[in-house]
């Protein structure tokens, strides 16, 4: 009786937020008939970032928008399996790996060092550095405890991400099609290989087009399963070169080394794509999964949007938005010299 009264609340608060960014999907798929060349994503994060710093800023929608952003995204992902395969993956090439590989060592390198120089500390480096090189607030999440970070570290670092993510997300587009028209593999990749979240990627590459949503998909993936080893390195790293006076509680307790497996969603596109890569699937499988699948995408995408809160990113100070800008700059500046180097 108790379990059932209490999933009856935990509905109640999901809903709202759950029913106003699926409202802003289907305003979006609306509009996008006479706005094709746009397409329904871009709109439904353009439209939730403004209905969410004007008219739509109830916390009674906080939960909803959460379980928007991240569950519907997370199967979005899962469902994407299904209309690709392993040999789809392998036209990526040895190329398209190394290019991840390095793209990732050098950036977090890369942010460390700008970290240090302006004088923050090597927990904030880090964090910044494995926010920006992996996946954004998951990557942090799951890197704070083995380097130290304290909550305030952590929550400093979540925010100057998606800050930087959101203004890449806008910008890259623009970025690619102008230095690599009509090249979609290069254009996913500079995408992928760029961008903080799986939702900034798919945004960004929806105002590309379809075949650089997946593409780029597949390259925001390859460095998702990259964080088991990233999380590992940095524990390494800040036993070894964070001195005992920088250390921190992590919430007030002794911290306790965890190795954690991949994300679930990222196991669950595998069996997807494996299934789909050896056994025959009816077409309507695949058509079915991608129509599920877009129709999560724009829902998380539009509560994405809603859940931007500029007023909170210019909180942190002039500070921490000049390390923003400079990690930009470099992401771009070395995604461009890594795809020229292996021809992406």
């Amino acid at each position: 009786m108790l379990g059932s009264v209490s999933v009856k609340i935990i509905v109640r608060e999901i809903l709202p937020g759950l029913i106003l960014s699926f409202l802003v999907a289907v305003v979006s798929k609306i509009i996008a008939i006479w706005l094709p060349s746009i397409g329904a994503a871009t709109i439904a994060i353009l439209l939730g970032i403004l209905l969410g710093n004007t008219f739509c800023q109830s916390s009674i929608l906080n939960k909803g928008t959460k379980f928007s952003e991240s569950h519907l995204l997370e199967w979005s992902i899962v469902l994407l399996g299904f209309t690709v395969t392993f040999q789809t993956i392998s036209k990526m090439g040895i190329n398209g790996f190394l290019f991840i590989v390095l793209q990732m060592t050098t950036t977090i390198i890369g942010v460390y060092f700008i970290g240090q120089k302006m004088a923050f500390s090597k927990t904030t480096s880090l964090l910044m550095a494995g926010g920006n090189a992996v996946c954004g607030s998951s990557a942090i999440a799951a890197i704070a405890p083995e380097i130290r970070a304290n909550d305030e570290e952590k929550g400093q670092i979540i925010t100057l991400v998606n800050l930087l993510g959101t203004i890449l997300m806008l910008t890259l587009p623009f970025l690619a099609t102008f230095l690599y028209p009509e090249q979609a593999l290069t254009q996913s990749a500079m995408i992928g290989g760029t961008l903080q979240s799986v939702g900034q990627v798919v945004a960004s590459a929806s105002m590309v087009s379809g075949e650089v949503v997946k593409w780029s998909t597949l390259f925001k993936i390859m460095r998702i399963m990259m964080i088991v080893v990233v999380v590992f390195a940095f524990g390494k790293f800040a036993d070894k070169k964070i001195p005992q006076s920088e250390e921190t509680v992590f919430h007030g307790h002794e911290t306790k080394k965890i190795k954690l497996p991949l994300p679930w969603y990222i196991i669950g596109f595998l069996i997807s794509c494996l299934i789909n890569s050896f056994i025959t699937l009816m077409p309507q499988i695949a058509e079915y999964a991608h129509l599920i699948s877009t129709w999560f995408e724009i829902t998380a995408l539009a509560a994405i949007g809603l859940r931007l809160n500029f007023k909170r990113f210019f909180a942190e100070g002039l500070r921490f938005l000049v390390y923003a800008i400079l990690v930009g700059v470099l992401q771009v500046v070395l995604v461009v010299l890594w795809i020229f180097v292996f021809k992406i």
